[in-house]
């Protein structure tokens, strides 16, 4: 199983880099998770979007979805497209609020998408059996665990501390964990991660390595990655275009 980062920023693109967006690679098959603002133009440097096989999506915040609108115009006009659907598997709710973000007349994006709503539990997403589990955040948004050739991969989405997370990443190889807040006191629960919590969650889950993500362009990475090593060695911070092998 093979991990690009497309995007990484928290919260919206940043200087560096676009907000959130993932590639997993298994056995020829393409998954994209999220398809935060900016990362459309990201992935165009990394993957042929014809090649894109599915699409998840953890919530319906914009820095997670938003560019599924050039998506769609890439499908619709480039003339590159093969005009199979692109399984999206995303929250209740999905196909309406994308089809709004992209016209404001709502037209609909079946003739790009086949919309799977998803919710806590398992399913089999092309060669991967995926693991979801519901995180502490505003919106109904879930974590995912991909597991293929005796591999697994976590993403968080968007969580506050949740033992939900905790245990669907139990094990795992690679944690992809994001590290929204600064630690600090104060701040709102059921939102974000700081890099403290995010170790803390790779260490009682036991993972083989924590990768740190969605770090906002205003908040302090090497802060970040130094609370999350702070209680947890194996943690790094994730770069737009590395490539992880998990």
């Amino acid at each position: 199983m093979r991990l690009t980062i497309v995007g990484c920023s928290g919260s919206g693109p940043g200087p560096e880099s676009p907000a959130s967006c993932y590639l997993v690679e298994h056995d020829g098959f393409r998954l994209l998770v999220d398809l935060g603002n900016g990362s459309f133009g990201a992935l165009q440097g990394l993957a042929d979007p014809a090649t894109v096989d599915a699409v998840f999506l953890s919530h319906l915040h914009a820095d997670h979805c938003l560019d599924v609108a050039p998506f769609v115009v890439w499908h619709r006009y480039s003339g590159r497209s093969t005009r199979q659907l692109v399984p999206m598997y995303a929250p209740v709710g999905a196909e309406r609020r994308l089809a709004l973000a992209y016209d404001a007349d709502g037209e609909g994006l079946t003739d790009v998408f086949d919309f799977v709503p998803v919710g806590a539990g398992t399913l089999e997403l092309g060669p991967f059996t995926a693991e979801l589990a519901r995180t502490a955040h505003p919106v109904e948004c879930y974590a995912i665990r991909l597991t293929a050739g005796g591999r697994s991969l976590v993403y968080t989405g968007d969580t506050g501390a949740s033992d939900a997370v905790v245990d669907l990443a139990r094990s795992a190889d690679v944690l992809l964990a994001e590290a929204a807040h600064p630690d600090v006191p104060g701040l709102p629960p059921a939102l974000h991660l700081s890099g403290r919590e995010a170790g803390e969650h790779a260490a009682a889950a036991g993972v083989g390595r924590l990768l740190l993500t969605h770090v906002p362009s205003w908040i302090e990475r090497a802060a970040q990655l130094a609370d999350a090593r702070a209680v947890f060695p194996a943690s790094e911070l994730v770069q737009p275009g590395a490539t992880y092998e998990v």
